[in-house]
């Protein structure tokens, strides 16, 4: 089944903005909702430039402001006659080390990137009842796959308890008609990775953006993308003592 009316949060940078730039390549209509209005109207202004015929909405949307999310999707579903597939894409990458001070951007890790999910969540669920069927994509990463400990300790839970609704959904939509995919994704450019200081197995944002992509149109339960070398890191992650992991800083 071809999904041709895609949602995709945070859309204005980063992975957001790497995957719309692909479906658009493949010819998808797209309603593409951030914060930042500017970026995405730069980015729609880009996308219609190569691809005229396609049909691109925007929207500001913060996603940490409840109320706002179903009335924001609902609108882009009026001016895209309807959505597909909704990606919950929008997330922060800030954090500090536990007990180190650093609890208000902790808090704000856990509220964006699972708080907010949630609600992203319960709208397209909805949305997607009414319609009679849908896509539903958790973009999660690889580093839900195991606590990390140091800065990236909060942003690793967040993504754990984003994979953890994935799979409540998976079971409890086995039998469609909604799709559940949970992609988690490797380290791929974006502002996000900018301060990794040792980006190792880095793919830069069209290549990462690309391997999404592919895996979200399979419309697996799921997936890790890009599959090498992170597929494999993950089962060696989960096999590593937690004594011997290193703080990431």
């Amino acid at each position: 089944m071809i999904r041709r009316r895609i949602l995709i949060t945070g859309a204005s940078a980063g992975l957001g903005a790497g995957m719309a730039r692909v479906f658009a390549a493949k010819g998808r209509d797209l309603a593409l909702c951030a914060r930042r209005l500017d970026r995405l109207e730069q980015l729609k202004a880009e996308l219609t430039a190569d691809y005229p015929d396609l049909n691109i909405a925007v929207a500001p949307l913060d996603v940490n402001d409840h109320d706002q999310v179903p009335r924001v999707f609902a609108e882009l579903a009026v001016q895209l006659g309807g959505i597909d597939r909704v990606l919950v894409n929008a997330g922060v990458g800030e954090g500090a080390a536990l007990g180190s001070g650093g609890m208000q951007a902790n808090k704000r890790v856990l509220r964006t990137n699972l708080v907010a999910a949630l609600v992203q969540i319960e709208t397209a669920l909805e949305m997607f009842s009414g319609a009679g069927s849908g896509h539903l994509v958790l973009i999660s990463s690889v580093a839900s796959a195991k606590g990390i400990p140091g800065s990236w300790a909060a942003y690793s839970a967040s993504k754990a308890g984003l994979r953890s609704l994935g799979e409540s959904l998976r079971a409890e939509h086995a039998d469609g008609p909604i799709n559940v995919s949970v992609i988690h994704a490797g380290y791929i450019e974006s502002e996000m990775t900018a301060h990794i200081k040792r980006p190792m197995f880095m793919r830069d944002n069209q290549t990462g953006a690309g391997a999404l992509v592919d895996a979200i149109e399979r419309e697996p339960g799921r997936a890790v993308a890009p599959w090498w070398p992170w597929a494999p890191m993950i089962q060696l992650l989960r096999m590593v003592p937690a004594s011997r992991m290193k703080p990431a800083s």
